[in-house]
């Protein structure tokens, strides 16, 4: 018996940011991946603010239209809430418990370091392996985030005609989609900062081997530059948009606005970094990683490499992936930066 096993049905990754719901959903055959469904569906202003999702109605019906765009008949979804609104730490616990006690232990060991009643926390662990220089001890990795902040995005998922999961979070998803880039493991033991530049926020994760050891986040995104262009050429936020797609707008916009926000981009990019090395033994990231929507922007990378001194490469987590029918190949590369979060989610379709 057993020789006949009943599939899974597929699930999606469906990253919630600021100013678009992204789903992408992918298979795979042997060790390679396919992206068989992906829409990227823009949110209206403060359907989602502070990386919360204020209005899920409004996100459950870009959900619902994503969904539509991308052909995928999928309805199981992997999602994530911020890193920003997850405590996480690393306790030790005694190597000789079960399952369940392992279970109860670090559950009674959470009450320790997470400042609200355990009840209103949503809570997971896992286990790392030994405790450096302790083969008694297991080193745990316990992570806890508000019990609402899981709900909200259950329920946007639900009004889009989907089920969550798995909620996980966004640091996680960048570690996973990590190993997907070009060159992932050419840096050895050195460390990678991966900025991820969105339209209002900015985050510098720093990995070794793969694994996140820090990140951070900071005010400041491609809507700075959307903005500029709308003050400075009187357009409506669409057209002004659509002008700096393609390539449209005035011939004074190179020197004028975008060089000015290119300049802004760097002093940022350092400016996490410099955070990151006050707080920590290292003074220099090996190599930089640009991400999100706007690390595709004309000029950027060359610019952050040229003042940093440091070799940066602008993320493509599916560079290496064949394509589905619906896809296409063009629209794709172009959005691929941005969808890091979306395919490190997506990855949870074949734990």
């Amino acid at each position: 018996m057993g020789l006949i096993t009943k599939s899974q049905p597929p699930k999606v990754g469906v990253d919630i940011s600021t100013t678009a719901v992204k789903l992408l959903q992918l298979s795979r055959q042997g060790d390679r991946y396919r992206v068989e469904h992906y829409a990227i569906e823009p949110l209206p202003p403060n359907a989602v603010v502070d990386r919360n999702i204020a209005e899920p109605e409004v996100v459950g019906e870009a959900i619902q239209r994503a969904l539509a765009r991308s052909g995928s008949r999928a309805r199981h979804a992997v999602a994530a809430v911020p890193g920003s609104a997850v405590i996480s730490k690393l306790i030790a616990m005694p190597a000789d418990l079960g399952e369940d006690d392992l279970e109860s232990q670090v559950e009674l060991e959470a009450v320790n370091y997470i400042p609200y009643p355990i009840e209103e926390v949503n809570l997971d662990f896992e286990v790392l392996g030994p405790m450096p220089g302790n083969d008694d001890a297991l080193q745990v990795l316990l992570v806890a985030s508000r019990a609402e902040e899981v709900e909200r995005r259950a329920s946007a998922l639900e009004l889009g005609g989907m089920v969550a999961r798995i909620i996980d979070v966004e640091t996680f998803a960048i570690e996973n989609a990590f190993g997907l880039l070009d060159g992932a493991d050419s840096v050895g033991d050195g460390l990678v900062a991966l900025v991820d530049i969105g339209a209002t926020t900015t985050t510098l994760y720093v990995l070794r081997n793969g694994r996140s050891l820090y990140h951070r986040e900071q005010v400041f995104g491609g809507k700075q530059l959307d903005d500029e262009i709308v003050r400075r050429y009187g357009l409506p936020a669409d057209e002004a948009r659509a002008a700096k797609r393609d390539g449209t707008l005035p011939d004074d916009y190179q020197a004028e606005v975008l060089q000015p926000f290119r300049e802004a981009l760097v002093q940022q990019v350092s400016r996490l970094l410099q955070f990151f090395y006050a707080g920590s033994e290292f003074n220099r990231v090996d190599r930089i990683v640009l991400a999100g929507g706007t690390a595709s922007t004309a000029g950027v990378a060359q610019l952050v490499e040229e003042q940093l001194g440091v070799p940066v490469a602008i993320a493509n987590p599916l560079a290496q992936m064949t394509l589905g029918p619906r896809v296409q190949a063009p629209t794709l590369a172009q959005d691929a930066p941005s969808l890091m979060i979306a395919a490190g989610l997506a990855l949870r379709n074949f734990d």
